[in-house]
């Protein structure tokens, strides 16, 4: 996929692409009044991930990534491991179909016959024991600024997307302090993490200093999936779940929500928090009002 233009999008690494044709579709309808008006609709077609020669998930996506985002769903469900050496990744176009290959034998037969049905948009799946590999994880003292939040959520809001063109989407996007690096989008923000978790083991990028910026709530689903991928900060200008806030704590996880113009809610991590913005100076969003291109 031909990624935007760096003079359109800034400093991002990888940015939305919202005019390419693959990912919407122009469909003829009628408005309010009765007028025939053309629409753009976000496509969706089903992508099926193995590993080895195993079946895992056949995943409702957008079809951009497809080697990243079955890389990313599958470090995120603890069938591929650190130590795991990657012996290939193959996307099948007209199959629509990914295996990606290990050097290690794998057979997740027992693991795949629990499986729990998520919150996420697009209904996202997870395998086993939801909370299984938690309890190791340790994520690190990082430090982050008020400025760098209010920067984030500006930019990100203001940066062309799919949302734009043709709604019905969630984006996630991977920073570091104040600068948005990879924004990938997709029906369900479970794929868009996913997406992102797959481009840092493909390009073995640290996650200790990184924030994870989403569209859509956060969930349980999006904290764990956080938690583990090493990241220490999670942020939305959406809302927040119980079982969301409550796992955020136990893993020792910053998770701030309700990010719109000068006002954010902490409900767990505080402590990284270094408040070195006068939000008084922050322009604010009337309440009830929605920024360009921001996701419920």
């Amino acid at each position: 996929m031909q990624l935007a233009r760096a003079e359109d999008v800034g400093d991002y690494l990888i940015a939305p692409d919202p005019g390419a044709p693959r990912l919407t579709r122009a469909v003829t309808g009628t408005d309010h009044t009765g007028a025939t008006v053309e629409a753009r609709v976000v496509e969706e077609r089903p992508l099926t991930i193995y590993l080895n020669g195993q079946e895992i998930v056949t995943a409702m996506t957008i079809g951009d990534f497809p080697e990243y985002l079955a890389l990313g769903f599958l470090r995120n469900q603890g069938m591929l491991r650190d130590a795991d050496e990657v012996t290939g990744v193959e996307f099948d176009e007209e199959l629509e179909v990914v295996v990606v290959r290990t050097a290690r034998q794998t057979d997740y037969e027992e693991k795949m016959r629990k499986k729990t049905r998520t919150s996420g948009c697009a209904v996202g799946t997870v395998f086993g024991d939801m909370m299984e590999g938690l309890e190791d994880v340790a994520l690190p003292p990082a430090q982050v600024r008020t400025s760098w939040l209010y920067a984030l959520s500006a930019g990100i809001n203001r940066t062309p997307s799919l949302y734009l063109e043709a709604g019905a989407i969630h984006g996630t996007v991977l920073c570091q302090g104040n600068r948005p690096l990879v924004y990938m989008e997709d029906v369900g923000r479970h794929n868009a993490v996913d997406k992102i978790a797959g481009w840092m083991l493909s390009e073995r990028i640290p996650a200790e200093d990184k924030i994870l910026y989403t569209t859509g709530r956060l969930t349980s689903e999006m904290v764990i999936k956080t938690a583990l991928m090493g990241i220490p900060v999670l942020a939305s200008r959406s809302g927040f779940t119980a079982w969301g806030v409550e796992i955020a704590r136990q893993v020792g996880l910053t998770l701030i929500g309700r990010m719109k113009g000068q006002r954010f809610l902490c409900l767990s991590g505080e402590e990284r928090l270094l408040r070195d913005a006068d939000p008084t100076q922050i322009a604010d969003e009337p309440r009830g009002a929605r920024r360009k291109g921001a996701h419920a």
